[in-house]
């Protein structure tokens, strides 16, 4: 299929949402307390569905498997859930298990490894990104003492930073920041802290204290990550990280860029800017806010235009 596959985002109420998915990319969001953008997922939760062409009206999930020749993988379920979040107050403090963990405690549910492009950062802004326990002791101690200050590590951040967040690392988004998250398929969290914050019936949000210390990585200290860019053409090609989770690339187009025919499928999250996307017979739009799939085979094609795209392959 030589046609990029468009899709609808779903969108998901959050207790620390906001409206900067408005502000910044123009989606029609349902409450001022809209914390997520599922951009391209197949998870049950919250499908994204096809706006168009062939499979107009498709959730992502029965593509994958009425169309497996799209994507070619081994995976028996879509393996990737890309999502756009606006931190508009400080997410809980949180921990993720591992395939094996998930699949044993959660009914067979993925593991969540994920990564952040940092959108959007208010000045300031700042994530929470590992602890500072030295043993599982130690960490148990500091979370029944109420020691977050002691414990949690802090790193500010700024637009355009890039983390990778494995599975059993304590983390959180603190207020003021928008991102990109590249994360398996999964939405299982185990919150360690949430501010004791109440929910809107008045009741404290659930803790899931003995899975979380279970899966932290002890012990777990922030390390920079180191990035590669290479230009192509008119495109300035970063990748992030590759792994055996996903890749994910910043593509930074000025210009024109001929690409060659995919050889895997590719997720395609336009950040900012806007251009055209030429195969030999047709030219489709990228503007920001845009999210598609190149599947197997798609190209030769031109990029065109002066637009950042966030890619991702699993």
């Amino acid at each position: 299929m030589n046609q990029p596959i468009y899709l609808q985002p779903v969108f998901q109420e959050r207790i620390w949402g906001g409206t900067k998915l408005k502000e910044l990319f123009g989606y029609s969001i349902p409450n001022e307390r809209t914390g997520e953008c599922w951009a391209v997922s197949a998870h049950p939760n919250g499908q994204s569905i096809v706006k168009d062409g062939p499979y107009q009206g498709m959730p992502l999930g029965t593509l994958w498997t009425a169309h497996p020749e799209l994507f070619r993988s081994n995976s028996p379920v879509f393996p990737l859930l890309i999502k756009l979040l606006d931190a508009s107050d400080d997410l809980s403090v949180q921990v993720h298990p591992d395939d094996a963990y998930a699949g044993k405690h959660e009914n067979g549910e993925l593991g969540k490894t994920e990564c952040w492009y940092i959108v959007d950062a208010e000045p300031g802004a700042a994530i929470i990104y590992g602890h500072e326990a030295s043993s599982k002791e130690e960490l148990e101690q500091r979370i029944q003492n109420g020691q977050w200050d002691e414990l949690l590590t802090k790193v500010p951040v700024k637009p355009g930073d890039f983390f990778y967040v494995p599975s059993g690392t304590i983390h959180a988004l603190g207020k003021g920041i928008v991102v990109l998250e590249t994360q398996q398929s999964s939405d299982t969290t185990y919150r360690v802290y949430d501010y004791d914050r109440r929910d809107k019936n008045g009741h404290l949000r659930e803790l899931h204290l003995e899975k979380a210390i279970d899966v932290t990585t002890i012990p777990q200290a922030y390390t920079p990550a180191a990035y590669q860019t290479k230009t192509h053409e008119g495109t300035a090609v970063t990748t992030f990280v590759s792994n055996s989770f996903f890749s994910v690339e910043k593509w930074d187009v000025s210009g024109k860029t001929g690409m060659p025919a995919h050889d895997q499928y590719t997720l395609a999250s336009v950040i900012n800017g806007s251009g055209k996307l030429r195969t030999p017979d047709s030219e489709y739009s990228l503007n920001k806010g845009d999210h598609l799939i190149l599947p197997v085979g798609f190209g030769p094609y031109e990029l065109d235009g002066e637009l950042m795209l966030i890619t991702s392959r699993e």
